[in-house]
């Protein structure tokens, strides 16, 4: 089950956290893997390891908000592989502030790689899936909920929630599968970073606040958020399209 080996992926921001898990699982699961990350030795990092573990994975540093640069990638991909079934739109940034601390630069960078990135590789992709594929995109508990002090975030999220929707209704008859996930709080580098760095001192009290927000009492952990995603993309989800995923330790159904 979850095969995906003869399969071809790019996964974007796929140097650290959530997306060095999916990129990881991926090349175990036998995808040729392509990991797209603005920081390329983090990525080259990422596909050594991939590579060191049996997989096959090659890194790629890519700005996703530069559409010019993401064809120039993709077309690079396909030449030496032929083709893409598996597109994972991972890539993202995120922000704390609410509509009056939010700046036209904070809003405009939040566009560019959360909506425009992911427009870029969809766009990109897309022609080159035409004998059928599968597309997960990254959403946020943030498009569903409304969470203090995220509102350029949140704005960013409600985009690609309705991108998916969009890509699953206008290519399903070329066999093209497109679905979106929602994560609560995930235990990446970048968890540990904000809290450190807003927090001094008080890193461990902020991290078990934050851990509990989650009714289940903790944040995700990077490989649980990759098997969904797995999923998604396998086979033995052929017939799920257009949907969007909570994966969030019951944080939306559960918290009053």
């Amino acid at each position: 089950m979850f095969d995906l080996s003869n399969k071809t992926a790019i996964i974007t921001g796929g140097g650290s956290g959530i997306g060095r898990a999916i990129s990881l699982l991926f090349a175990k699961q036998g995808t040729n893997t392509f990991i797209l990350d603005y920081d390329k030795k983090a990525a080259t990092d990422v596909a050594a390891e991939a590579v060191n573990a049996g997989g096959m994975a090659s890194a790629i540093g890519c700005d996703v908000s530069n559409q010019q640069q993401v064809k120039e990638v993709v077309a690079s991909i396909v030449a030496t592989a032929g083709s893409v079934q598996l597109l994972v739109n991972n890539a993202g940034i995120a922000h704390v502030g609410t509509v009056e601390t939010t700046t036209e630069d904070d809003f405009n960078r939040l566009l560019s790689v959360n909506v425009r990135g992911v427009y870029n590789c969809l766009h990109a992709i897309i022609p080159y899936m035409k004998s059928g594929g599968a597309i997960l995109n990254m959403a946020s508990i943030a498009s569903s909920v409304g969470l203090p002090d995220r509102f350029a975030y949140s704005m960013t999220k409600g985009a690609v929630v309705g991108m998916t929707l969009s890509i699953a209704r206008d290519y399903i008859s070329q066999g093209i599968r497109c679905n979106c996930i929602s994560p609560a709080r995930v235990h990446t580098p970048f968890v540990d970073g904000f809290i450190s760095r807003n927090y001094p001192g008080k890193e461990k009290e902020m991290f078990e606040k934050l851990s509990k927000t989650q009714p289940i009492g903790r944040m995700a952990e990077p490989h649980e958020i990759a098997h969904l995603v797995l999923y998604l993309c396998s086979d033995e989800a052929s017939f799920i399209t257009g949907c969007d995923y909570p994966i969030d330790g019951g944080f939306i159904k559960l918290n009053n």
